[in-house]
């Protein structure tokens, strides 16, 4: 039976990183890192890569050693042993099963569990529902769809962001001045 709350778009995988390309020529890969959680990088023993998230079929592959080079991870694979092989891996995304995923502290979410989140103005008024995040620079932005105001744009910001009640899934908003038409 599924946990109360649970986002029914939970994926199998998160991604952690991308490849870029062959980093030498002994089958070392340059991964752009998109996690925030680099540091764990090194005590991971499997990664999946696939050309999505959504990717039917992701290929586990095991890591022979990982080390960081400036905003990168280098990392080796177990069977990838030359620039060739390693060159055939490019532009795949890299991958952890949801289950190694890092568990979050209190109050934290992945960004698939915003998914859907119904979103409430302080006063209680429904305003719609979440169908996206934005990852910007600065912060993230909630695309929320609302019927009465169409698509609104949230920031993703402590000013703006009362609560977020994982059980109810329910996150109440304080909107500034002039956000809505």
């Amino acid at each position: 039976m599924p946990e109360v709350g649970a986002n029914p778009l939970q994926p199998r995988f998160l991604i952690i990183g991308e490849i870029l390309r062959p980093h030498g020529i002994a089958g070392e890969l340059r991964m752009k890192v998109l996690t925030n959680y680099p540091e764990r990088l090194r005590q991971l023993k499997t990664v999946y890569l696939a050309e999505n998230v959504d990717s039917e079929n992701p290929q586990p592959y095991d890591i022979q050693s990982v080390r960081m080079h400036q905003e990168y991870a280098l990392m080796r694979f177990k069977g990838i042993n030359d620039r060739d092989a390693a060159d055939h891996l490019r532009q795949l995304v890299v991958m952890v099963a949801i289950d190694d995923a890092i568990p979050l502290e209190e109050g934290e979410l992945y960004l698939y569990q915003l998914i859907g989140l119904e979103v409430r103005l302080e006063n209680g008024d429904l305003l719609g529902q979440i169908t996206e995040v934005l990852e910007t620079g600065a912060n993230d932005v909630y695309i929320v769809k609302s019927d009465q105001y169409g698509e609104v744009l949230i920031p993703a910001i402590p000013q703006t962001i009362r609560s977020i009640d994982r059980q109810t899934r329910i996150m109440t908003v304080h909107l500034p001045e002039g956000l809505l038409p």
